[in-house]
């Protein structure tokens, strides 16, 4: 199973959203293969999307895993420049790697960072969250460490890994007061987390995945692309012990809940000058 991370380098710094650079790739290149894996054509079709956009650094990103790498191969000879209308980016170099992807448990506890807030807290367990008193932060941590593996079984199942041990995570939070986003309906959290589960470097977890969230990166990850990302501790760590007793079985994961289109959803402003690539017009679903 093939996974490639592309890095566009741009004449100018990129402060634009994931959405946003979809929406560009949208307009410009509709007809290329892409195009399905990030407007919701195939969202039933792959619950975990094969193609993700994050700007990272003020650069951005392309992330394929499995059947989304060919199609990042193939708009990596088309992309020269992207225009926003207000501002227009000049493509001056294109870095990519392509690896076969290790999925799965090891013996040992791998060191990541959260380079964007992870959205732990949807709409209902937000409210669970939120009921813990601020005396419980075990509670809490306890709360947030099964989520955070459900989302790394999450991806397992939909890879179809067979996995016969239990899934470790220890969570390092900047704060367990999560970050409010989307009118009240979610919970972010920043910060870095050890588990016995091999993932490779910027994919996403947790939700809000193609909104640029719970990107994640590993120095245990042998990459070219990550020089300017500091780490500050061991990337390979040994398990603690009796890990087990904290560990989840993989095949403990809630079911995957789509939410309904909501019909008639005023549209976001925006400025005069600048298109809005975040509407429906550029995203039919989301993940």
């Amino acid at each position: 199973m093939k996974y490639i991370v592309s890095r566009l380098k741009t004449d100018k710094p990129v402060r634009k959203t994931s959405y946003q650079v979809k929406g560009i790739l949208m307009k410009e290149f509709p007809n290329e293969s892409l195009i399905p894996y990030i407007n919701g054509s195939y969202r039933n079709q792959f619950l975990y999307p094969r193609i993700q956009v994050k700007i990272i650094n003020e650069q951005i990103y392309l992330i394929g895993i499995k059947e989304g790498v060919e199609p990042i191969e193939s708009i990596m000879n088309n992309l020269e420049m992207l225009n926003f209308g207000n501002i227009t980016f000049k493509i001056e170099n294109i870095e990519k790697e392509i690896n076969e992807l290790q999925l799965g448990t090891t013996d040992r506890a791998i060191h990541y960072n959260f380079l964007s807030p992870w959205i732990a807290l949807n709409r209902v367990n937000l409210k669970r969250y939120q009921g813990f008193s601020d005396k419980k932060s075990k509670s809490k941590i306890d709360f947030l460490r099964r989520l955070l593996s459900q989302n790394i079984a999450f991806i397992a199942k939909e890879f179809n890994l067979s996995l016969e041990n239990r899934i470790f995570v220890d969570i390092s939070l900047t704060s367990l007061l999560p970050k409010i986003l989307d009118d009240g309906k979610a919970g972010a959290f920043d910060g870095s987390f050890n588990s016995n589960f091999v993932l490779p470097n910027y994919i996403g977890l947790g939700n809000g995945i193609t909104k640029g969230f719970g990107v994640l990166i590993s120095h245990a990850n042998e990459s070219s692309l990550t020089e300017n990302i500091e780490q500050t501790v061991e990337p390979i760590q040994d398990l603690p012990e009796g890990w087990e007793n904290d560990a989840i079985d993989p095949n403990d994961i809630p079911r995957s809940k789509r939410k309904k289109q909501v019909k008639n959803k005023p549209k976001n402003k925006v400025p005069d000058n600048e298109p809005n690539f975040n509407t429906a017009e550029y995203h039919s679903k989301t993940h």
